[in-house]
């Protein structure tokens, strides 16, 4: 064997920043060596710690500020756990208007960005004809399937279509992103933070509410032609560079399913009955699955699957199955210092099963409502601690414990597999229609105004390719809600314009719970809350990327731990990631590793730097305008 090489690269860019990556690569084999790939997060935030003390509505708008693409992302799961822990559900018409503005803002004006922007000059005509030549001739001579939805001949075409600032696609995105956010700021009033955002409702001025629907459904007809292009452009050079490129099972992350998904785009007239205190509203959740009513069903639902089996869909077993540690985090742990605030879920299920660690330490006190954030900074140390992310596992009933994914790929094979009744499923597989749009946007294909039924079959693993088609098929889903959504919401308000209702007037209880565990388009984004006297006890908080990027510790128990470890989804992706550049290995640039981790969630370019290289250390050019291009 060759001399090992260990592959550096920090800060990783085109994803939401302060991430590393460091592997110890077999130039022979082109693959990590003994499991040697380490991801890891180099910065703490703190958040968590300066939301105690503050009134619970304060969460949904500080928690935004994690972020400044998908803030509407925690903004939302907050304000779910402010719903339950304050008492307050909106009217249908409220519920309808967050489904309608989130359907924009985070998701179509998100995956548009992530897609096109931050992944797609992963696999465009400049990086394929220099590292991967081979696969670049192939694409010059395949014909695309779908030419006649996105108008590309070739393979080659949408490569180049990808290419940064120049590419067609890269170009449209930016254009497209702009008119997502304008359609969800209509009811948001900003993005992205969204102000109207309030726990039992929203605060959306419906004094021209006719004008606003009018508004946003024009903005809504350009994004669906838009949708079927990007959509259509995906599938055929994923399905070539499967056929062509040996990338099916590129940036594999486990074996067997191994995921978690959530309620995403809740039925108005469900939620809006759950209840009007912590307790009800959190035994009813499930009744977003299990039950129907007129107008909008709820797309996604709970599911929870270990090593390829079907464990549950509920929300409940979800929330009392979920525990942190940070046994390779930057932090203390609390578990013996600290007291409980509380031992049970709203309805007497005790947290984690009531099990114990070796230690005789009971496991609720690593369940999100009893975790106190102590951060505790050192030099990183592979071996021991290595990331100021923490380690999300999940327990079971039988004592098995596992690291976990989550994200679009995710969600749809949850509601392709276990949930048949969502209104997204047919026959076992994706299939969500595309209406017909008559008025054209004149910068589009012709091919983009036909009705077109998306249709998918996720496969039973996540994969670099899977989970970028999964991203690229959930614009379909938030098309379809924001339709369903709108024609609801257009008939309801039609029949109260003088006094239309949307949110009801939340509590100040002296103790309760709160929970938001809510679909977004990198996955699902968790928050807890405890209340007393009005106040915010305690805060923790997952963004999906919390659990994909877990760094790896000894929480694992049963067949599907490696080496007796939990290894979190990046981790395992470049594990199982082989490097195709067709150059020498001393130039490898590791584009295949970059893929496979910007296929979870890159968000927009906050992690890039700008590097001055020359004697005058003078930067002439920055940027040139493609919006209205």
């Amino acid at each position: 064997m060759s001399n090992p090489l260990t592959m550096k690269i920090d800060p990783i860019t085109r994803v939401a920043g302060h991430l590393g990556l460091t592997a110890t690569v077999d130039p022979n084999t082109r693959q990590v060596i003994n499991n040697q790939a380490y991801t890891y997060v180099t910065m703490f935030r703190g958040f968590e710690v300066f939301l105690r003390g503050r009134q619970p509505p304060d969460a949904v708008h500080i928690t935004s500020r994690s972020c400044g693409v998908c803030g509407a992302a925690h903004a939302n799961a907050s304000v779910r756990a402010n719903d339950m822990a304050l008492g307050a559900v909106p009217y249908p018409l409220g519920q309808a208007l967050r489904n309608l503005a989130y359907a924009m803002t985070d998701t179509i004006y998100d995956h548009s960005i992530i897609l096109n922007v931050l992944e797609g000059p992963d696999f465009s005509a400049e990086v394929m004809q220099q590292y991967y030549p081979s696969c670049w001739q192939a694409a010059q001579q395949t014909q695309a399937e779908y030419s006649d939805i996105h108008g590309f001949s070739t393979i080659a075409d949408i490569m180049t279509a990808l290419n940064p600032f120049t590419g067609w696609l890269w170009q449209k995105s930016v254009k497209y992103q702009i008119i997502a956010r304008e359609a969800g700021v209509l009811i948001y009033g900003r993005h992205s933070h969204p102000p109207m955002l309030i726990p039992g409702g929203i605060g959306t001025d419906l004094s021209v509410g006719e004008s606003l629907f009018t508004q946003y459904m024009y903005r809504l007809t350009k994004l669906t032609a838009w949708t079927k292009v990007v959509i259509a452009a995906w599938m055929d050079l994923a399905n070539f560079l499967i056929d062509n490129c040996d990338y099916e099972k590129q940036g594999l992350t486990y074996a067997a399913p191994t995921y978690i998904s959530s309620y995403g785009f809740e039925s108005p007239v469900l939620y809006s009955n759950l209840g009007d205190n912590y307790q009800d509203i959190y035994k009813n959740y499930d009744s977003l699955a299990n039950t129907a009513e007129e107008g909008p069903q709820t797309v996604f639902r709970a599911t929870i699957v270990r090593d390829g089996e079907f464990l549950s869909n509920s929300f409940i077993d979800l929330n009392v199955s979920q525990l942190e540690f940070v046994n390779s985090s930057f932090y203390h742990d609390w578990a013996k210092i600290t007291s409980p605030f509380t031992e049970t879920d709203p309805i007497g299920n005790t947290l984690a099963w009531g099990l114990q660690d070796s230690d005789g330490v009971n496991l609720y006190m690593y369940h999100p409502w009893n975790k106190t954030t102590i951060p505790n900074p050192m030099a990183p140390n592979f071996m021991d601690k290595y990331s100021w992310d923490a380690e999300p596992r999940l327990v079971w009933k039988d004592g098995g414990m596992w690291a976990y994914e989550t994200g679009p790929w995710a969600r749809l094979h949850a509601v392709a597999k276990y949930h048949p009744h969502s209104p997204i499923v047919k026959n076992g597989e994706i299939s969500i229609e595309l209406p017909t749009i008559s008025e054209l946007p004149s910068d589009l294909p012709s091919g983009a105004g036909p009705a077109w039924t998306v249709e998918w079959m996720p496969p039973d693993y996540s994969s670099t390719l899977s989970r970028i088609l999964g991203r690229a098929v959930d614009m379909a889903a938030a098309i379809f809600t924001a339709w369903d959504n709108l024609e609801y919401a257009l008939e309801v308000y039609m029949k109260n314009q003088s006094n239309p209702q949307t949110s009801r007037p939340w509590k100040q209880p002296s103790f309760s719970l709160g929970v938001g565990q809510y679909e977004v388009p990198r996955g699902t984004s968790r928050h807890w809350m405890v209340v007393k006297d009005y106040t915010i006890a305690n805060y923790q908080y997952h963004a999906p990327t919390t659990a994909n990027v877990s760094p790896r510790d000894n929480n694992c128990n049963g067949p599907w731990c490696i080496n007796g470890q939990a290894i979190g989804p990046f981790e395992m992706a470049v594990i199982n990631t082989k490097i195709m550049e067709e150059v020498p290995p001393d130039q490898w640039v590791g584009y295949d590793f970059l893929r496979a981790i910007r296929s979870f969630d890159p968000c927009l370019v906050c992690a890039a730097h700008f590097e001055i290289k020359g004697r005058n250390k003078k930067l002439e050019h920055i940027i040139t305008p493609v919006c209205n291009s």
